[in-house]
């Protein structure tokens, strides 16, 4: 089966220097006008039969301005950042150097706790394969942007280090198509 899936990063919720691990914050007012402003060129998402969205309320409600009416995935959830749920990358550097450093060196290390980031992008990767799809299909998901780069990874088989190369700034798209472990980048 052959689908044709867009990834689409949420609003904005708070400022760069403000993001919290796990951050479930709804988004803020300058998310709002920027999903109101570029609702029109985002517009063809909503001729996707498929509609999902991670749960998170930024998701959501991006889902909810573009009249999307998305389904909640708790697969789409953004990695589980066990005890750091909550802090900045500033804090957690703060009080634990070394295992931040053990978390941007391996991506089997879980020093928060929580979920690797290979298991992230596996998880990930296990949700884009298990999409119940007919030929043809389209589909659109609302994700948190670590969400996009964990299926950047996975679709392109690169080295789970290659997340931290990419940049998914809110209203960011990305489009596969394929279906279940042959999954290609779709370039408009």
């Amino acid at each position: 089966m052959h689908v044709r899936m867009t990834l689409l990063a949420a609003g904005r919720s708070s400022s760069v220097a403000n993001v919290r691990f796990d951050d479930e914050r709804s988004l803020d007012a300058a998310g709002w006008e920027e999903v109101v402003r570029r609702a029109p060129g985002l517009s063809h998402l909503a001729a996707a039969e498929l509609r999902y969205c991670s749960p998170s309320a930024r998701c959501r409600e991006t889902g909810a301005v573009l009249g999307l009416a998305p389904l909640a995935q708790p697969a789409l959830l953004e990695c589980d950042m066990g005890r750091w749920r909550g802090a900045t990358l500033a804090e957690v550097a703060a009080r634990e150097p070394e295992a931040v450093h053990r978390w941007y060196a391996d991506p089997c290390s879980a020093p928060h706790g929580g979920e690797s980031l290979l298991s992230f992008i596996r998880r990930i990767g296990g949700w884009l394969d298990a999409r119940p799809v007919g030929d043809g299909d389209q589909a659109v998901a609302v994700t948190e942007p670590s969400v996009l780069r964990a299926a950047l990874c996975y679709v392109l088989k690169a080295p789970p280090h290659a997340y931290w190369q990419v940049e998914a700034p809110p209203l960011a798209t990305l489009a596969l198509a394929g279906g279940a472990g042959a999954w290609h980048l779709d370039l408009l």
